[in-house]
């Protein structure tokens, strides 16, 4: 009985662990996302009001290397292609296609 609760309290634990993992995954995209917005409407604005001065617009290289990079992020956050899990289950895949 006594290692019947040891082992479900470890399976509760370790899944607990497991969501704690993911919801800091998912934090830190909104962080990335947030910080992405704000800089980049702060250097579209700054490039506006320079614009009026007779400058170009500048602001776009900055917003379309970090845009890939945050498209990157979302991509490994959102599509678990990347994940722990996904590996795991892809490998049990393969070795049930080996073992038939």
């Amino acid at each position: 009985m006594t290692a019947d609760l040891s082992s479900q309290t470890e399976q509760e634990d370790e899944s607990y662990a497991r969501a704690r993992k993911r919801a800091e995954e998912i934090q830190g995209l909104y962080i990335h996302m947030l910080v992405f917005a704000v800089v980049n409407t702060g250097l579209f604005l700054l490039n506006w009001w320079m614009i009026r001065d007779g400058g170009s617009w500048w602001f776009q290289w900055t917003l379309i290397p970090w845009g890939i990079g945050l498209g990157i992020h979302i991509l490994v956050t959102v599509a678990p292609v990347f994940s722990d899990e996904w590996v795991e289950r892809r490998a049990q895949r393969i070795a049930a296609k080996r073992n038939r």
